[in-house]
């Protein structure tokens, strides 16, 4: 199954919802970064909730989102659009811990709590929105949660779990949003509230294979939702050698010379998808003719 994330609306249209089923798109994350559980299970939540995020935009919106808790597994930073496109990466992806008193994996030691989950959107203006807070609890669902409540203002739930095999593998991974719109009544509240406080871990849900259209009944209610459109997820890094190269002519030709002279070429390393491009001598003189051709 491939795979996808839906959007939805419930109770009469006063609440949001979205849920995605991710798991060829972590393991692809996991299988280009070696990553190990642990470090496997906290990129790929945030990344499941950045796609998620995504889909809220229009257009060419673009967000990116940075955890940094200040644990061992560094920071993660996360890139998504409104296509259903994504990719990520952490500082240190072979991070991994024992199981938890729940037992399950560790993400909270590997994130820390001491830190900012951060969110800039590029909206195609002059100017991004940029909002921010504290990482409140490391598990990535409470703090996206977090999020959403204090920087823009809207009461959310969040649920996310990545289940890993044995051999590091990704063998499922999934979430949903689930949003209060103005007008819901208290009603409506407290019927959601009662029903995610039921509802089965999201792990557990995922590992069922529920799709994200059963998913959201399971936390809804499937009487209660209408399921709006369904988008296409995957991992795409949008780097290139193209890309790279005008970022070289963009250092200058002293700097270009001062690489010929001491490496006699470039390379350059994409940390999304760990690309390398190299850059020979004959490459970077072509660089130099470039730029003195537009002095």
């Amino acid at each position: 199954m491939n795979d996808y994330l839906v959007r939805a609306l419930a109770f009469d249209g006063t609440i949001r919802a979205y849920a995605a089923r991710s798991t060829e798109t972590v393991s692809e994350v996991q299988r280009r970064h070696l990553m190990w559980p642990t470090a496997t299970a906290a990129l790929g939540r945030s990344m499941t909730a950045a796609v998620m995020m995504g889909a809220m935009s229009k257009g060419d919106d673009k967000l990116t989102i940075k955890v940094d808790g200040n644990g061992p597994i560094g920071s993660m930073v996360i890139d998504a659009n409104a296509h259903g496109e994504v990719r990520g990466y952490a500082s240190n992806p072979q991070t991994h811990f024992d199981l938890n008193e729940q037992g399950k994996l560790d993400v909270r030691r590997a994130v820390g709590t001491d830190g900012m989950l951060s969110v800039v959107k590029d909206l195609g203006l002059r100017d991004f929105f940029t909002g921010q807070v504290p990482i409140v609890s490391g598990e990535i669902a409470e703090d996206f949660t977090e999020y959403f409540v204090v920087s823009e203002q809207v009461p959310s739930a969040v649920g996310l779990g990545v289940l890993v095999n044995p051999d590091n593998t990704v063998k499922a991974a999934g979430g949903f949003i689930v949003q209060v719109m103005p007008g819901a009544t208290e009603e409506t509240i407290v019927a959601l509230e009662e029903r995610i406080a039921n509802v089965e871990p999201i792990s557990t849900l995922i590992a069922r294979g529920l799709t994200p259209e059963e998913i959201l009944g399971e936390v809804l209610g499937a009487a209660n939702v209408e399921i709006l459109d369904r988008m296409d997820v995957s991992f795409v890094c949008n780097c290139s050698r193209e890309r790279f190269g005008n970022a070289i002519i963009g250092l200058g030709e002293r700097e270009i010379r001062d690489m010929i002279e001491e490496d006699g070429q470039a390379e350059a390393h994409c940390h999304f998808c760990m690309e390398t491009y190299v850059y020979p001598k004959e490459v970077l003189e072509g660089f130099i003719d470039e730029i003195q051709s537009e002095a």
